[in-house]
Protein backbone atom coordinates (compact mmCIF):
# COMPACT_ATOMS: atom_id res chain seq x y z
CA UNK A 1 0.00 0.00 0.00
CA UNK A 2 2.84 2.36 0.83
CA UNK A 3 4.51 1.66 -2.52
CA UNK A 4 1.25 2.35 -4.34
CA UNK A 5 1.02 5.75 -2.69
CA UNK A 6 4.58 6.56 -3.61
CA UNK A 7 3.94 5.69 -7.25
CA UNK A 8 0.98 8.02 -7.68
CA UNK A 9 0.81 11.76 -7.76
CA UNK A 10 -1.75 14.49 -8.32
CA UNK A 11 -1.65 16.97 -11.18
CA UNK A 12 -3.49 20.20 -10.35
CA UNK A 13 -4.66 22.48 -13.10
CA UNK A 14 -6.59 24.98 -11.01
CA UNK A 15 -3.52 26.64 -9.55
CA UNK A 16 -1.43 28.29 -12.32
CA UNK A 17 1.69 27.86 -10.22
CA UNK A 18 1.33 24.07 -10.17
CA UNK A 19 0.39 23.33 -13.78
CA UNK A 20 2.05 20.18 -15.04
CA UNK A 21 0.30 19.96 -18.39
CA UNK A 22 -1.61 22.22 -20.76
CA UNK A 23 -4.69 20.88 -19.05
CA UNK A 24 -7.01 23.85 -18.55
CA UNK A 25 -9.25 23.81 -21.54
CA UNK A 26 -12.32 25.67 -22.65
CA UNK A 27 -13.82 27.88 -25.32
CA UNK A 28 -11.89 30.82 -26.65
CA UNK A 29 -13.95 33.99 -26.55
CA UNK A 30 -11.50 36.45 -28.07
CA UNK A 31 -10.32 37.25 -31.56
CA UNK A 32 -6.84 37.06 -33.03
CA UNK A 33 -5.51 40.12 -34.87
CA UNK A 34 -6.09 40.12 -38.63
CA UNK A 35 -8.42 37.13 -38.43
CA UNK A 36 -12.05 37.19 -39.48
CA UNK A 37 -13.82 35.22 -36.79
CA UNK A 38 -17.04 35.58 -34.90
CA UNK A 39 -16.63 36.10 -31.17
CA UNK A 40 -17.08 32.83 -29.24
CA UNK A 41 -16.55 30.85 -32.42
CA UNK A 42 -13.40 28.75 -31.93
CA UNK A 43 -10.76 28.57 -34.61
CA UNK A 44 -10.36 25.43 -36.68
CA UNK A 45 -8.41 22.95 -34.61
CA UNK A 46 -9.84 24.25 -31.34
CA UNK A 47 -10.29 21.91 -28.40
CA UNK A 48 -13.59 22.75 -26.65
CA UNK A 49 -16.34 20.17 -26.36
CA UNK A 50 -14.51 17.47 -28.24
CA UNK A 51 -15.04 13.80 -27.63
CA UNK A 52 -12.09 11.74 -26.51
CA UNK A 53 -12.30 9.53 -29.60
CA UNK A 54 -12.42 12.42 -32.04
CA UNK A 55 -10.91 15.85 -32.32
CA UNK A 56 -12.66 19.20 -32.12
CA UNK A 57 -15.68 18.17 -34.08
CA UNK A 58 -13.92 15.56 -36.18
CA UNK A 59 -15.16 12.13 -35.24
CA UNK A 60 -13.18 8.98 -35.68
CA UNK A 61 -13.68 7.55 -39.15
CA UNK A 62 -15.08 4.12 -39.84
CA UNK A 63 -16.13 2.09 -42.81
CA UNK A 64 -14.56 0.64 -45.93
CA UNK A 65 -12.83 2.90 -48.42
CA UNK A 66 -11.81 2.56 -52.04
CA UNK A 67 -10.02 4.79 -54.49
CA UNK A 68 -13.34 5.69 -56.08
CA UNK A 69 -14.87 6.68 -52.77
CA UNK A 70 -11.92 8.66 -51.38
CA UNK A 71 -8.85 9.97 -53.25
CA UNK A 72 -6.76 9.83 -50.05
CA UNK A 73 -7.04 6.07 -50.19
CA UNK A 74 -4.58 6.17 -53.11
CA UNK A 75 -1.93 8.01 -51.10
CA UNK A 76 -2.39 5.69 -48.16
CA UNK A 77 -2.40 2.34 -49.93
CA UNK A 78 0.63 3.33 -52.01
CA UNK A 79 2.82 3.09 -48.91
CA UNK A 80 0.81 0.95 -46.45
CA UNK A 81 2.06 -2.54 -45.65
CA UNK A 82 0.11 -5.76 -46.05
CA UNK A 83 -1.50 -5.14 -42.69
CA UNK A 84 -3.14 -1.99 -44.06
CA UNK A 85 -1.25 0.32 -41.70
CA UNK A 86 1.68 2.72 -41.94
CA UNK A 87 4.61 3.31 -39.60
CA UNK A 88 6.29 6.69 -39.10
CA UNK A 89 8.52 6.45 -42.17
CA UNK A 90 5.62 5.36 -44.36
CA UNK A 91 3.43 8.12 -42.95
CA UNK A 92 6.13 10.67 -43.75
CA UNK A 93 6.23 9.43 -47.33
CA UNK A 94 2.45 9.40 -47.58
CA UNK A 95 2.11 12.99 -46.35
CA UNK A 96 4.90 14.16 -48.63
CA UNK A 97 3.26 12.61 -51.70
CA UNK A 98 -0.14 14.00 -50.73
CA UNK A 99 1.19 17.55 -50.70
CA UNK A 100 -0.64 18.51 -47.52
CA UNK A 101 2.30 20.60 -46.34
CA UNK A 102 1.92 22.75 -49.45
CA UNK A 103 4.83 25.13 -49.92
CA UNK A 104 6.11 24.39 -46.42
CA UNK A 105 8.88 21.92 -45.71
CA UNK A 106 7.82 18.25 -45.41
CA UNK A 107 7.17 16.89 -41.94
CA UNK A 108 10.16 15.47 -40.11
CA UNK A 109 10.31 11.83 -39.10
CA UNK A 110 10.06 12.78 -35.43
CA UNK A 111 6.87 14.77 -36.04
CA UNK A 112 5.42 11.80 -37.93
CA UNK A 113 6.24 9.55 -34.96
CA UNK A 114 4.25 11.69 -32.54
CA UNK A 115 1.40 11.98 -35.05
CA UNK A 116 1.08 8.22 -34.89
CA UNK A 117 1.30 8.25 -31.07
CA UNK A 118 -1.52 10.81 -30.94
CA UNK A 119 -3.97 8.41 -32.59
CA UNK A 120 -2.44 5.03 -31.74
CA UNK A 121 -5.32 3.83 -29.57
CA UNK A 122 -4.48 0.15 -30.05
CA UNK A 123 -0.77 0.69 -29.29
CA UNK A 124 0.50 -0.94 -32.46
CA UNK A 125 2.92 1.87 -33.25
CA UNK A 126 1.22 2.23 -36.62
CA UNK A 127 -1.69 4.09 -38.17
CA UNK A 128 -4.63 2.64 -40.10
CA UNK A 129 -6.62 4.49 -42.74
CA UNK A 130 -9.37 5.55 -40.33
CA UNK A 131 -6.74 7.16 -38.12
CA UNK A 132 -5.07 8.68 -41.16
CA UNK A 133 -8.33 10.37 -42.12
CA UNK A 134 -8.64 11.80 -38.63
CA UNK A 135 -5.05 13.05 -38.76
CA UNK A 136 -5.67 14.61 -42.17
CA UNK A 137 -8.59 16.66 -40.80
CA UNK A 138 -6.50 17.88 -37.86
CA UNK A 139 -3.53 18.75 -40.07
CA UNK A 140 -5.71 20.77 -42.42
CA UNK A 141 -7.12 22.74 -39.49
CA UNK A 142 -3.67 23.38 -38.02
CA UNK A 143 -2.32 24.41 -41.43
CA UNK A 144 -5.19 26.85 -41.88
CA UNK A 145 -4.39 28.41 -38.50
CA UNK A 146 -0.69 28.70 -39.37
CA UNK A 147 -1.35 30.30 -42.75
CA UNK A 148 -3.46 32.97 -41.07
CA UNK A 149 -0.41 34.23 -39.17
CA UNK A 150 2.25 33.41 -41.76
CA UNK A 151 1.54 36.53 -43.78
CA UNK A 152 4.68 36.37 -45.90
CA UNK A 153 4.42 32.59 -46.50
CA UNK A 154 7.97 32.12 -45.25
CA UNK A 155 7.08 28.94 -43.38
CA UNK A 156 7.98 30.58 -40.06
CA UNK A 157 6.17 32.88 -37.62
CA UNK A 158 7.22 35.07 -34.73
CA UNK A 159 7.20 33.70 -31.21
CA UNK A 160 4.24 35.71 -29.99
CA UNK A 161 2.13 34.36 -32.87
CA UNK A 162 2.39 30.83 -31.49
CA UNK A 163 0.99 31.93 -28.13
CA UNK A 164 -1.88 33.68 -29.93
CA UNK A 165 -2.73 30.56 -31.91
CA UNK A 166 -2.62 28.38 -28.79
CA UNK A 167 -5.02 30.73 -27.02
CA UNK A 168 -7.29 30.94 -30.05
CA UNK A 169 -7.53 27.15 -30.21
CA UNK A 170 -9.03 27.18 -26.72
CA UNK A 171 -6.08 26.36 -24.46
CA UNK A 172 -5.87 28.52 -21.34
CA UNK A 173 -2.28 28.29 -20.17
CA UNK A 174 -0.20 30.24 -17.70
CA UNK A 175 2.45 32.67 -19.01
CA UNK A 176 5.09 30.33 -17.60
CA UNK A 177 3.72 27.36 -19.57
CA UNK A 178 3.44 29.40 -22.77
CA UNK A 179 7.02 30.61 -22.33
CA UNK A 180 8.22 27.02 -21.90
CA UNK A 181 6.37 25.92 -25.06
CA UNK A 182 7.78 28.78 -27.11
CA UNK A 183 11.30 28.05 -25.88
CA UNK A 184 10.92 24.36 -26.72
CA UNK A 185 9.66 24.86 -30.30
CA UNK A 186 11.49 27.98 -31.48
CA UNK A 187 14.64 28.16 -33.59
CA UNK A 188 16.57 31.41 -33.84
CA UNK A 189 13.57 33.38 -32.64
CA UNK A 190 11.10 31.85 -35.13
CA UNK A 191 8.57 28.99 -35.16
CA UNK A 192 8.79 26.71 -38.19
CA UNK A 193 5.71 24.95 -39.57
CA UNK A 194 6.94 21.47 -38.68
CA UNK A 195 7.65 22.52 -35.08
CA UNK A 196 4.28 24.24 -34.88
CA UNK A 197 2.50 21.04 -35.93
CA UNK A 198 4.57 19.01 -33.45
CA UNK A 199 3.48 21.44 -30.74
CA UNK A 200 -0.19 21.07 -31.73
CA UNK A 201 0.11 17.28 -31.70
CA UNK A 202 1.58 17.23 -28.20
CA UNK A 203 -0.94 19.73 -26.84
CA UNK A 204 -3.80 17.65 -28.16
CA UNK A 205 -2.32 14.33 -26.99
CA UNK A 206 -1.56 15.51 -23.46
CA UNK A 207 -4.91 17.28 -23.14
CA UNK A 208 -6.77 14.15 -24.28
CA UNK A 209 -4.71 12.11 -21.82
CA UNK A 210 -5.65 14.46 -18.98
CA UNK A 211 -9.32 14.75 -19.93
CA UNK A 212 -9.86 11.00 -20.01
CA UNK A 213 -8.78 10.89 -16.36
CA UNK A 214 -10.51 14.08 -15.21
CA UNK A 215 -13.94 12.47 -15.01
CA UNK A 216 -15.41 15.26 -12.90
CA UNK A 217 -13.90 18.01 -15.09
CA UNK A 218 -12.40 19.60 -11.98
CA UNK A 219 -8.99 20.40 -13.42
CA UNK A 220 -6.94 17.91 -11.41
CA UNK A 221 -6.40 14.16 -11.45
CA UNK A 222 -4.37 11.43 -9.76
CA UNK A 223 -1.80 9.72 -11.96
CA UNK A 224 -0.20 6.38 -11.43
CA UNK A 225 3.48 6.88 -12.23
CA UNK A 226 3.55 4.14 -14.87
CA UNK A 227 0.44 5.56 -16.55
CA UNK A 228 2.05 8.99 -16.69
CA UNK A 229 5.21 7.59 -18.28
CA UNK A 230 3.29 5.59 -20.88
CA UNK A 231 1.76 8.78 -22.24
CA UNK A 232 4.64 11.21 -21.97
CA UNK A 233 7.34 8.84 -23.18
CA UNK A 234 5.25 7.82 -26.20
CA UNK A 235 5.30 11.37 -27.53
Amino acid sequence: MQNAKQNAFTCHALDPDTWCFPCQYGSYSGQMPRMQMAVRQPMPGAVPNMSYAGYSGYSAYSGTYSAAADPMWIYFTAVAGQDGEVDAEELQMCLMHSGISGTYSPFSLETCRIMISMLDRDYTGKMGFNEFKELWAALNAWKQNFMMIDQDRSGTVELHALTQVIAAMGYRLSPQTLAAIVKRYSKNGRIFFDDYVACCVKLRTLTDFFRRRDNMQQGFVNFVYDDFLQCTMAI
